[in-house]
């Protein structure tokens, strides 16, 4: 059976984990290893698709859960799907809408049948079960879909973590069974099992036995501390097959996305950019700048004097720091647009190092430039 999505393998570093790999969606290749801007109501905030296009971002995220409550998956599909709705033609990942469930705390229940949770917009109560979640993202069209999986916090009973785990290996293999148009769009598995060895390893064995085209790890960057999530990632990636693409969920800090690269993961995600952008903040190659301090008024000076995005080009910190203190919404669209860029090109720049066999090298580079995170 003709899948849609596929990772090919080109390269790995002779020092670490690291890849360089290209996954291939029926809208385009992505070349890897990756961050994903989030638009997560159909839209990267602040932003236009041509800006990120033109930044060169391959594909972005979508979120089932907030667009199956609004505006309804029902009319994104009379519209032709996300695709045409958002005016994006790079590739879509969307989410299960699992993680924004677990975040509901006291509004949802979970039940083997799914999760029964209350609308944070009206109070309206539902049901979103695995066969849910895939038909809301068959219906969005998305190239890759994410299937319904419980995220519990990190501190959570390790009966309770196992019990969950097995249950999310359970609805993976209806979302598969439900799942019918697999050369139009394919499903991603997740890895659970908290910040327990053993049971990591379980559950990668119960994922990687569906035979998908990718599986992410999830249930990190949860709350736990970086040093714990350093060490699971690191022998989580081992249990992860090498001829499928893997994606480390809800990541997007430059230290974070080193620490998974050097590790062997090929896909990131994270709101971070644009919402540290809404702030005032602002990631630059000598290191996390706050626009609003007041040493930048009289600072007409690009962001980032290393930094070739619209924003670097054409404005200064003294103007930025105008608009924020003004409440100005260009503020955000023209910060956010430089992180953006600043996440891509990185992530450019580690693919390279990655080719010329010196990402660890590059890594020290940017860590030495950067300063404490």
């Amino acid at each position: 059976m003709k899948n849609a999505v596929s990772y090919k393998l080109i390269k790995e570093d002779s020092k670490s984990k690291a890849r360089r790999g290209r996954v291939t969606t029926p809208h385009g290749t992505i070349e890897t290893p990756v961050f994903m801007p989030v638009g997560t109501q159909a839209t990267v905030k602040a932003m236009r698709p041509e800006q990120i296009s033109e930044m060169g971002a391959e594909i972005i995220l979508s979120n089932t859960y907030h667009l199956y409550l609004r505006p309804g998956h029902e009319i994104i599909k009379e519209a032709g799907g996300l695709h045409k709705f958002m005016n994006w033609n790079g590739s879509i990942l969307t989410d299960s809408g699992g993680f924004q469930v677990f975040s509901l705390g006291q509004l949802r229940k979970i039940t083997e049948e799914g999760a029964m949770f209350r609308s944070h917009i009206d109070g309206s109560k539902h049901l979103l079960s695995p066969e849910k979640s895939i038909e809301i993202q068959n219906a969005l069209g998305s190239d890759i879909m994410m299937a319904f999986d419980e995220c519990i916090p990190y501190d959570a009973d390790k009966i309770y973590i196992k019990d969950s785990l097995e249950r999310t290996s359970r609805w993976l293999k209806r979302c598969k069974d439900y799942h019918k148009d697999t050369e139009n769009q394919s499903i991603f598995g997740i890895m659970q099992g908290g910040m327990h060895k053993d049971l990591r390893y379980q559950s990668a064995m119960e994922i990687v036995e569906m035979d998908l085209p990718g599986y992410a790890i999830g249930g990190l960057s949860v709350g736990e501390p970086k040093e714990v999530m350093i060490e699971v990632l690191d022998y989580c990636v081992d249990y992860l097959p090498k001829d499928k693409a893997r994606y480390l969920m809800g990541v997007g800090s430059p230290d974070y996305l080193f620490e998974g690269v050097e590790r062997g993961v090929d896909m990131f995600d994270c709101v971070l950019p644009t919402r540290i952008a809404r702030h005032g903040l602002a990631m630059t190659s000598h290191g996390r700048v706050n626009i609003k301090n007041a040493k930048f008024k009289r600072d007409f000076t690009p962001l980032d004097d290393n930094c070739d995005c619209y924003t670097c080009r054409n404005y200064s910190k003294a103007y930025l720091r105008h608009l924020l203190k003004s409440d100005e919404m260009l503020s955000a669209m023209l910060l956010s647009n430089h992180n953006l860029h600043f996440l891509i090109n990185m992530m450019k720049n580690i693919r390279k190092s990655i080719e010329e066999d010196r990402f660890l090298e590059y890594k020290r580079e940017f860590y030495d430039n950067y300063g404490k995170f």
